[in-house]
């Protein structure tokens, strides 16, 4: 089996590159380890910015999302018992964020890949990557119990941190930056309708609390907690308990969270992770294949999405000129953006955490940061343009 393309992991990125480089008339595989129940339903991010929200448009996978997805011009920050709004387009030129889980983006692609795209395979485990650096490198994977082989012009893993892609360029020429958080987040979702139509940090002494959502009837809350919790030490009164403590604010006096039954807890640590070049020979690294972010900044899904942008317009160039120029700038052209976003999700983690080990000087370096961002335009537009993600360019 041969391909132009061939795309290992079926998520947003994956699952993205195949929709752009189907417009524009290149042909791909895309091989998923993971059955089509799992990889619809697994939770991750739900802040789209404003370039990811128009490449889902443009690629045809925006209907839905227009319907159901939730515009949001600001966030809230709460510090010091007091609540300060950053309102988006008045600090950006226009620019807002939509709420839309990733469930529902992989949902909407895997339905556009089946209907009219190449082929998407599920339950295919790729084994390894080999001849990354000849004009014909090959995927070897297993599917339907059966060892299979597909040769590529080109490999592009969006497979993750755990998949096969990243070791098909060798050890001695990869350059890894990776930091540990000393906390994770205990994240839940619940049938709770959300009380405020935006997103809600809140730094507090006894912890990060963050309130977003998944739908007008679905609420999705996290808690910063110590690194190995147990979910099963977290009771549903107890999660409401401390989400109420961490946002209790004098701004609104009495204000609390829609409560509802809790369905699914998890605990999801906290890093940073970069691995540089994102390209060797003819095989591409893309989204957490390449660098992951905390989640903080919501940048991770956003981050994957402009990557694959970046790559499909390269290959496009490649296959109507001829021409490699942008295939061989696609790593240094990605990495600029990784590293101002992985900068920020920095940013807004250790403001807005309380490590275990930090001082009362530290803590009130955060509430000065904190007042700053507050009372300053200049430092609120910082912070709300890298909310809102900087342009692709």
């Amino acid at each position: 089996m041969h391909t132009t393309v061939g795309i290992i992991g079926g998520g947003p990125a994956g699952l993205l590159l195949a929709r752009l480089l189907h417009n524009e008339g290149i042909d791909s595989v895309v091989l998923e380890r993971r059955d089509r129940t799992y990889v619809e339903q697994r939770q991750r991010a739900g802040i789209l910015e404003q370039a990811t929200v128009d490449a889902l448009r443009n690629a045809g996978a925006g209907a839905r999302l227009d319907r159901e997805g939730m515009p949001h011009d600001g966030i809230e920050i709460r510090f010091a018992n007091r609540a300060h709004r950053i309102d988006f387009p008045s600090l950006t030129g226009g620019r807002n964020v939509t709420v839309y889980a990733q469930t529902e983006v992989v949902k909407d692609l895997i339905a556009l890949q089946l209907a009219e795209g190449g082929p998407l395979l599920f339950d295919a485990q790729v084994t390894s990557v080999e001849g990354a650096d000849t004009a014909t490198p090959a995927v070897r994977f297993i599917h339907e119990g059966r060892q299979q082989t597909l040769s590529c012009d080109y490999v592009v893993g969006c497979d993750g941190f755990h998949g096969v892609a990243r070791n098909a360029v060798p050890a001695s020429l990869r350059t890894t930056y990776e930091r540990t958080y000393p906390y994770s987040w205990l994240g839940v979702l619940a049938e709770a309708p959300p009380v405020y139509n935006e997103l809600i940090y809140a730094h507090s002494e006894r912890g990060f609390a963050l309130a977003s959502m998944r739908s007008p009837s679905v609420s999705r809350l996290y808690l910063q907690v110590p690194n190995g919790t147990d979910t099963a030490a977290w009771s549903d009164q107890r999660i409401w308990d401390e989400l109420d403590a961490r946002f209790a604010t004098d701004s609104h006096p009495g204000w609390k969270l829609e409560r509802g039954p809790i369905t699914s807890k998890a605990v999801l640590p906290m890093r940073s992770h970069v691995t540089e070049p994102m390209r060797y020979g003819r095989v591409f690294l893309a989204g957490d294949a390449a660098h992951i972010v905390p989640p903080t900044g919501a940048k991770g899904l956003n981050l994957a999405a402009a990557d694959v942008i970046v790559l499909a317009r390269a290959l496009a160039r490649w296959r109507t000129t001829g021409s490699g120029d942008l295939l061989d700038t696609y790593s240094d052209t990605c990495l600029q953006r990784v590293w101002r976003a992985e900068h920020f999700s920095y940013f807004m983690t250790t403001t807005l955490h309380t490590d275990p080990n930090q001082s009362a000087f530290e803590t009130r370096l955060q509430i000065a940061q904190l007042e700053r961002v507050a009372t300053s335009p200049h430092a609120a537009a910082e912070l709300a343009e890298n909310y809102t993600g900087l342009p692709l360019g």
